[in-house]
Order: structure tokens, then C-alpha cells, then sequence
């Protein structure tokens, strides 16, 4: 069955990060993706990682004015185009905005940078870490006595980014259909990120947040939402923070100390935790398991990224999937009549001649555009 986007065509500016991810994420539910890749990076390996299945791929020197122009001619048959560059590149090379949606004012223009387009830090570099530094988020991960934990890049690149322009896509072309008029997207990372962090501000704003690292019963300070040492040296995620889950976990732990019953109370929750560690590290993490996973006591094996492949509940519900002899996380969410399909990854240019000639490029013409070095 056809992806629920199955008639959307989009346009990849080749980037990392977010970029990728995103378009990853709407080339799974259908839509159908041409990457512009850089011509320097044909055989290079680079674009073949497996988020970035499901694109056709076209090499182009966007240096030459006859490369611009064929970005154009697709620009007028596209629904999408995104781009991850810094503020003003597009725009050096004849395009920007203007530039595209004089050739289609359907255009729904997507722009995903790290501290967005304006602003003193706009033409900045940075990564992940910088882009969640500045949004409060990064201060709080981590152990009280250390600095803050460099967390994997999910959180800004993929959540705040990708996730925020895939949202910021759908939003657009459901407007589109009322006005039949495309936009630009202008998503920041930080932005982004600090959206994601919209209820801890809600609970500053109400007392129940204090900015010191592991102090608050989200961040690791309670005794009760953290991660276990267990006999074997590997761990167990413990997050039973409703009363009746917390008492669950003490009655099948066997946990008969009556300190426990501190549940609530912060200034317990050191000694709690150490005496709740010496427990944990009596049975191995699988035996835990076998006594507490699938209970109501919300406790989970903490596995490496090979082991979750292997993890019954994923393997019943198919969360991966094998694709050109690689497994890959299936697509998600699961759609009931249309669903996503994860799609093989295709080489650097390895459609190049395809995308020209359904251009209605001729093979003279073709054969020109590689004499004059754009493609």
C-alpha cells in the first residue's frame, strides 16, 4: 500500500543532521524524495548511512549557473524543498526563497538551522550540545557533582530540529490547501529544543523544579526514577514514581525496610538510593527482569542498541525491520490503512541521468551539463 504522503514530492538540499533525519522520516510514510548532492561527494560514502533511505539522488556543482538552473526546473514540480545551511547561502546561490517561489508559489520552503535566521547568533557554527546549552535543558542533565552530561544529539538535532520541521511541513501544507500559497519554515534548533523543555518550565514556574542537577525526581534525585547497577555489572531502569507503582516495586523486590515509606521526601532520597543500589546488586539485571519487567513496579533492562533489536517486545511488534541487509528502526507512528515502509539507501548520484531525462532533459543536453561541469 502507498505511504500516506505518497504524492508529495520533496526536494533535499544534502546536509547532516537534522536535515536528513526529517526527510527520513516523510520519505517512510510515502513521499518521494529527491536529495541535490554535492558533486564532490560521488563515491565518497557519504548520504549512504540508513537514515538516508528512501531518496533518489542527483549530483550537481551548484557553482554553476546551468546547475542552478536545473535546481529550479525541479523547484516548479516540487511540493517541498528543505535546506540546512547557514543563513544566506541559499540565497549566494540564486536559491533563496525569492528565487524559488517566483518558479512555484506552492513552494513550502523549509530552512533548519541551529540558532535560526536572525539574531546575533545566526551566522554562528555550532552543534547539538551548543544548541540545547543555551535553553536550560543541557544544565539540567547530569550528576549534581559533575558538569552536565553531553547527552546523545536526540534531543536538539532530531527533536528540536527534525521532528520540529516535520511538524512544521504538515502544518504548512495543510494551510496550503486553504490558500493554495507555500511558506517559509525558519526552524531553530534551540527554539526547537526549548519547546521541548516546555514543562520544566512549567514546573519551575509552580515550585516543583529547582535548577541543581539531580535534585528533582526527573533528573535522578529520587531514589525511585533512576538507573541500577545489578550483579552482572549491567543495569536496570527503575521509574516508579505513582505510590501504588512504588509499592509494587517494593513488595516484588521483596523491600521490607520501613525508610522506604519516605517515598516523598527529598531529603531521604540520598540515603534511599544508596540502600535501594545494594539491593539492585544481588541479582543480575536479566534476573530482575524475570521478577519485575511487565509489572506495574515500571522497571526495564537498560540494552545496548544490538540487544534492543533482540528485546520481546519489539521483536512481536516488528520495531525492526531488515532492509538491504541492514536492520533499521521501522518507521513510526504505525498508520492502520497507509503505513510507512522503510526504503533501501541509494548511492551518491545514483540517479542523476533519471531525474534529468524526467526533467525532459534531452541526452544532448544531458551530455552538455557534464561537459560544462554541472553534474
Amino acid at each position: 500500500m502507498a505511504g500516506p504522503l505518497s504524492n508529495l514530492r520533496i526536494l533535499e538540499m544534502a546536509a547532516i543532521g537534522p536535515v536528513p533525519f526529517c526527510t527520513m522520516m516523510l520519505s517512510d510514510m510515502g513521499a518521494e524524495v529527491i536529495r541535490i548532492d554535492r558533486k564532490s561527494a560521488a563515491g565518497t560514502g557519504a548520504g549512504e548511512s540508513i537514515v538516508d533511505r528512501g531518496r533518489r539522488s542527483i549530483c550537481l556543482d551548484l557553482k554553476t549557473p546551468e546547475a542552478t538552473d536545473v535546481v529550479l526546473r525541479l523547484v516548479a514540480q516540487a511540493d517541498v524543498l528543505l535546506e540546512g545551511f547557514r543563513p544566506g547561502v541559499m540565497e549566494r546561490l540564486g536559491l533563496g526563497p525569492t528565487e524559488c517561489m517566483q518558479r512555484n508559489a506552492r513552494l513550502v520552503y523549509g530552512r533548519m538551522t541551529g540558532w535560526g535566521q536572525t539574531g546575533p547568533l545566526s551566522q554562528a557554527a555550532g552543534h547539538d550540545l551548543n544548541y540545547i546549552a543555551i535553553t536550560g535543558a543541557l544544565h539540567a542533565m547530569g550528576y549534581r557533582d559533575r558538569p552536565p552530561t553531553p547527552p546523545l544529539h536526540v534531543f536538539g538535532d532530531l527533536g528540536g530540529g527534525a521532528m520540529m520541521m516535520a511538524f512544521g511541513v504538515m502544518s504548512a501544507l495543510w494551510e496550503r490547501e486553504r490558500s493554495g500559497k507555500g511558506q517559509v519554515i525558519d526552524a531553530a534548533i534551540c527554539e526547537g529544543a526549548s519547546m521541548l523543555a516546555t514543562g520544566y518550565h512549567g514546573r519551575r514556574a509552580t515550585g516543583q523544579w529547582v535548577d541543581q542537577r539531580q535534585s528533582n525526581v526527573l533528573d535522578g534525585g529520587a531514589h525511585f526514577y533512576g538507573t541500577y547497577a545489578c550483579a552482572d555489572g549491567k543495569y536496570l531502569s527503575v521509574g516508579a514514581i505513582e505510590p501504588q507503582f512504588y509499592r509494587q516495586l517494593l513488595q516484588l523486590s521483596g523491600i521490607a525496610d520501613p525508610d522506604f515509606h519516605r517515598q516523598l521526601e527529598p531529603e531521604a532520597w540520598p540515603a534511599l538510593r544508596d540502600k535501594l543500589a545494594a539491593i539492585l546488586l544481588h541479582r543480575t539485571r536479566d534476573e530482575w527482569c524475570r521478577l519485575l519487567e511487565g509489572s506495574d513496579a515500571c522497571v526495564a533492562p537498560v540494552l545496548d542498541f544490538e540487544e534492543a533489536t533482540r528485546h520481546p517486545q519489539f521483536v512481536e511488534r516488528k520495531s525492526f525491520v531488515r532492509t538491504g541487509g541492514v536492520v533499521h528502526p521501522a518507521p513510526t507512528p504505525r498508520l492502520s490503512r497507509t503505513p510507512g515502509e522503510a526504503r533501501t539507501v541509494s548511492k551518491v548520484g545514483a540517479h542523476t541521468q533519471d531525474v534529468l531525462r524526467e526533467l525532459g532533459l534531452t541526452s544532448e543536453e544531458i551530455e552538455a551539463l557534464g561537459r560544462q561541469g554541472a553534474i
